[in-house]
C-alpha cells in the first residue's frame, strides 16, 4: 500500500491566506480561486457560505469561484443529485502518480496550510499567536481529509458524467491526462469507516513540527527520502524534515511505522 500526501486548499499563492480551522475544530479546507466552476457562495458550512466567511478572514480579497477538489464534503446548497465523491488530477501531476505506481488500495492523505479562527462580536477572525501554545494562531501544515482509491477513471466520456467535478469540464476533458480517483466504500486499514472523509483538528493530525514554520514537518522516518518515490532531499537545517519546491503529490511507500501511523491519523 501507498500513501499520497496530496496538499490542496489555500496557499500563498491560490487564496492569498490559511484555510480556517473553525472554533469548533473543523478543518474547513479552502477550495483555490478559478476562472469557472462554482462560487464561493454556493458552498456552507453550518449555514453560512464560504464567501461570507472569506469575506470575514480575508476582507482585503475578492473571491469569486473555486476549484472544489477534492471533492469530499457534500457541502453545496443546492444538493447535487447522485453526488459521488471523487478527487481529481491531470497534465504532469497525474503522470507522476501513474510512474509511481499509484492504484486501487492506495490511500490519499489531503493536507494543507491553516490557522486557528475565532469569533468576535460575530464575525470570524484569525486568532493571535500565543507564545504558550504553538498550535493557537500558527500556521500549520495539517491532514484535514483522506480517500482510498477503489477506481481510477481515465475515460473522458464517463468522467464528464460527474458533471457537478471540476475536472469533468470541457478544459479537463479536453486534456491528454485528466482522471478522477473515486473512493472505496470501505476504508481497509478500518471497515468501521467510509473509504473517504474530512477531518477535525487533532495536533497528531498537524505535520508541522512545534516551533517551526509550517513547512518544517515531525521528523518521521517513514517520510524521509528514502521511502519517498523521485529524487527527494531533507533540506531541514536541523531537527525535522523539509522538502522545498512547489509541488502537490508525495507519494511515500510502506515502511515501518507508516499503515500504524496512518491508521492513527484518520481514527
Amino acid at each position: 500500500m501507498k500513501i499520497i500526501l496530496s496538499r490542496k486548499g489555500f496557499d500563498s499563492t491560490y487564496g492569498g491566506c490559511p484555510s480556517p480551522i473553525m472554533p469548533d475544530g473543523t478543518l474547513l479546507s479552502m477550495p483555490i480561486p478559478a476562472d469557472e466552476g462554482i462560487s464561493y457562495s454556493e458552498i456552507s458550512w453550518n449555514g453560512i457560505t464560504y464567501a461570507d466567511i472569506l469575506k470575514q478572514i480575508n476582507p482585503k480579497k475578492k473571491y469569486d469561484k473555486c476549484h472544489v477538489d477534492p471533492d469530499i464534503r457534500n457541502n453545496r446548497i443546492e444538493p447535487v443529485a447522485g453526488w459521488k465523491p471523487a478527487f481529481g488530477q491531470a497534465n504532469s501531476p497525474l503522470g507522476q502518480l501513474r510512474n509511481a505506481g499509484v492504484e486501487t488500495g492506495d490511500i490519499f492523505l489531503f493536507f494543507g496550510w491553516f490557522r486557528g479562527v475565532e469569533r468576535v462580536e460575530g464575525n470570524y477572525r484569525f486568532r493571535k499567536r500565543d507564545p504558550k501554545d504553538f498550535y493557537a494562531g500558527n500556521d500549520l501544515q495539517v491532514i484535514f481529509g483522506y480517500l482510498q482509491v477503489g477506481e481510477i477513471i481515465t475515460n473522458q466520456e464517463q468522467i464528464k458524467q460527474y458533471f457537478w467535478h471540476p475536472h469533468s469540464s470541457m478544459k479537463h476533458t479536453k486534456m491528454v491526462n485528466n482522471a478522477l480517483f473515486l473512493p472505496t466504500e470501505k476504508l481497509s486499514i478500518n471497515p468501521s469507516m467510509k473509504g473517504y472523509g474530512t477531518f477535525d483538528f487533532r495536533k497528531d493530525r498537524v505535520l508541522t513540527m512545534e516551533g517551526k514554520s509550517r513547512a518544517t514537518w515531525n521528523e518521521y522516518d517513514f517520510l524521509k527520502p528514502e521511502h519517498i518515490y523521485g529524487k527527494k532531499k531533507n533540506l531541514a537545517k536541523k531537527d525535522g524534515i523539509y522538502y522545498s519546491g512547489i509541488w502537490q503529490e508525495m507519494i511515500i511507500y510502506e515502511s515501518e511505522g507508516l499503515i500504524d501511523w496512518v491508521n492513527k491519523v484518520v481514527c
